[in-house]
């Protein structure tokens, strides 16, 4: 009888012992866990890693993507002169299936740090959500700045923005000489409604070559003009017109004028354009052209028409993007006048970082119609100063590229690609 009594009592002491240990363990636990914070892979184009991480104190960086909670991609897509930074947020583990996307928009001229500040707040915004789910929520706070108004966004250039370069190259030795002048300006306007760019270019080069007593001279001169309206549907469809208008002695143009409307359908909903794009765009151009000399068909001037159908293949994926498109164009008044070209851009990421890549293109061309009927002289054939007859046209390009170090350097339209292809006939070089 006192033996159980003994066993009773000594159980009453021990059990509170036993309970406490297991309590301060779970508790001590709870407490590493909540002390390692939010796991995070980040994988960035662009972002001071080092800076996020001093600046976000719930979020703990980790090296391999396996053990993280959440896994942030950030991607750059840069149209003219505005860049655009994508967030995208994957959920892993307890949080999978959990995803978000945010958007910071900036112009080229925005210093490094400002753009560190901007992708700070949007990674504060975006892994809220997930550290909201977690022990940390107990010891977060979440403010508004009543000055900051995401509604009333004051512009006073209302989203106009604005480009001028001007160049000059010379060189030259005893017996050589040589200069060229280019100078461009664009006017880029983009919001989800509207795409707009403006954008005209003109260049000279002469070169001057001495051998023996014979003194060889060649120039080289062209002018354009790029315009391109582009008005949103719907989330698959859009349509706007190309515009252009140029002059070159290398394709013997004088003037040429070309206006061409357009439609284009995305077989993926725009909003998904920085993961994925199947766009079909389809072109009528009108070409009023006036020819330097008279052509191969003997023509110093016509009116042409032509029609072009495009497909654009994008995909950007964790493993690296591809990029290839299909163009086919005749013009109407005969079939047999036309191009195909076909074009690729891969890069595949090895490791973070590090990239292969290969690009080329290809085209099978049936309407040089600007030739020229006498023909080129031995000089604008060696400096490629006149266009030639051909029957096809290619190239192709490989290799690496390494990213280390500090990688420093809302509005994404993707519709009609980048607006600078298609406009005129047909220009290669």
């Amino acid at each position: 009888m006192n033996r159980e009594k003994r066993r009773k009592k000594l159980r009453t002491v021990i059990g509170p012992i036993v309970f406490s240990l297991l309590i301060s363990r779970v508790s001590g636990i709870s407490a590493e866990a909540e002390e390692k914070g939010l796991l995070v892979f980040l994988e960035a184009e662009a972002g001071d890693p080092v800076f996020f991480q001093t600046e976000i104190p719930f979020v703990k960086f980790v090296e391999d993507r396996a053990t993280a909670q959440v896994h942030v991609l950030i991607t750059v897509v840069r149209e003219e002169d505005i860049i655009h930074y994508i967030l995208d947020f994957r959920g892993q583990g307890e949080f999978e299936g959990d995803n978000d996307r945010l958007i910071l928009e900036a112009g080229k001229d925005v210093t490094p740090e400002e753009v560190d500040k901007g992708l700070l707040q949007k990674l504060k915004m975006g892994l809220m959500r997930y550290a909201g789910k977690t022990s940390l929520r107990h010891r977060l706070t979440i403010d508004f700045l009543d000055k900051v108004k995401p509604t009333a966004v004051v512009d006073p250039w209302n989203f106009w923005v604005f480009s001028f370069s001007a160049n000059a190259f010379l060189n030259g030795e005893q017996t050589y000489k040589g200069g060229m002048y280019y100078g461009s300006f664009s006017a880029n306007r983009v919001t989800p409604e509207w795409k707009i760019r403006l954008a005209a270019s003109a260049m000279y080069q002469k070169t001057r070559f001495d051998y023996e007593d014979v003194a060889y001279e060649s120039t080289y001169e062209s002018q354009s003009l790029r315009g391109l309206v582009v008005r949103s549907l719907n989330d698959h469809w859009s349509v706007g017109a190309f515009f252009s208008g140029d002059t070159s002695t290398y394709h013997n143009i004088k003037m040429g004028w070309t206006p061409a409307p357009a439609i284009e359908f995305d077989l993926f909903p725009y909003s998904e354009s920085t993961k994925k794009q199947l766009r079909f765009l389809y072109r009528l151009n009108f070409r009023n052209v006036r020819y330097r000399q008279e052509t191969i068909f003997f023509k110093t001037r016509e009116n042409l028409w032509q029609q072009a159908l495009s497909v654009t293949l994008e995909l950007r994926r964790p493993w690296g993007t591809v990029s290839t498109s299909l163009e086919g164009a005749h013009y109407l008044h005969d079939f047999s006048k036309n191009h195909v070209e076909l074009w690729a851009d891969i890069s595949l990421r090895v490791f973070q970082g590090f990239n292969f890549n290969i690009s080329g293109s290809y085209s099978r061309i049936r309407d040089q119609l600007s030739l020229a009927r006498m023909g080129a002289s031995l000089e604008e054939v060696l400096l490629r100063r006149r266009q030639l007859a051909t029957t096809y046209q290619y190239y192709f390009s490989i290799g690496l590229s390494y990213r280390f170090g500090s990688v420093r350097s809302q509005v994404v339209n993707p519709r009609f690609g980048d607006g600078g292809g298609g406009i005129s006939m047909r220009i290669s070089m």
